[in-house]
């Protein structure tokens, strides 16, 4: 069912969204990665991989990028909103800056691309959205007002999405993972070490210790989720937040 379908991932050129991109080629998907980092993203690039550069906070940009994956790859049929900022910070230490970035990014974007994305699905009259929430999106994370409320949001997003087309060949759902060996976690390592004054080991090891089965989550692990929900068979599996934490909740 995959083979032959147009997906494309935002920031897919590192983390759970190049795991995605990798898990969705080989099942024969044409992938369209985007992201800021051109660097980064051409390194990506594979057989069935292309990279766009795109902003996911800049609606003029989505609308040509998502419009330059179409033009070259056809009508875009699986979109896998992922391009995401996650950090912690204290309400009292969060300035409207640092929400703005936060929501631009991980609510704004999420909500450009889909609604770009949309528009071939409309078209081909099938779709798969499978967005990359968080553990956050389920559950208030402690330390992390902000980010959790924008995951929260972007559950809100998909669940009203999930009702608007329920009776369309479209599914919205939503991957919850907890913590993912990914560049977030090493740079979340850098910023408990500086807010407790722990080490890197004592810091990487407060994150492992959240996860119930006491390691962190690898990024494949989360890719398989997302092959799986564009699969057939998947088609009843509608507005869900799919957990994958080890077990958390």
């Amino acid at each position: 069912m995959i083979e032959g379908k147009h997906a494309l991932i935002t920031g897919g050129g590192s983390g759970i969204g190049l795991a995605i991109a990798q898990a969705l080629a080989a099942e024969g998907a044409l992938v369209t990665i985007t992201g800021r980092n051109a660097e980064r993203l051409e390194a990506a690039r594979g057989d069935r991989i292309f990279p766009i550069s795109m902003d996911v906070m800049d609606e003029t940009a989505v609308i040509h990028g998502v419009g330059e994956a179409v033009a070259a790859r056809g009508p875009v049929q699986i979109c896998v909103p992922n391009a995401g900022i996650a950090e912690g910070r204290s309400i009292l230490k969060t300035d409207m800056e640092f929400w703005r970035t936060m929501m631009a990014t991980n609510v704004d974007g999420a909500f450009l691309t889909i609604r770009e994305c949309l528009k071939s699905m409309v078209e081909t009259d099938w779709g798969r959205v499978i967005a990359v929430s968080s553990i956050a999106g389920i559950k208030g994370l402690k330390g992390a007002p902000t980010y959790t409320a924008s995951k929260h949001a972007l559950m809100g997003l998909i669940r009203a999405l999930a009702a608007d087309y329920a009776r369309k060949p479209f599914t919205f759902n939503a991957l919850c993972p907890a913590y993912v060996d990914t560049d977030i976690v090493t740079m979340n390592v850098g910023n408990i070490m500086e807010r407790t004054g722990w080490s890197e080991a004592e810091a990487r090891a407060a994150m492992v210790d959240v996860n119930p089965h006491g390691r962190l989550i690898a990024p494949e692990e989360v890719a398989q989720a997302a092959v799986w929900l564009c699969h057939e068979a998947s088609g009843s599996v509608n507005g869900q937040a799919i957990q994958i934490a080890g077990g958390e909740i």
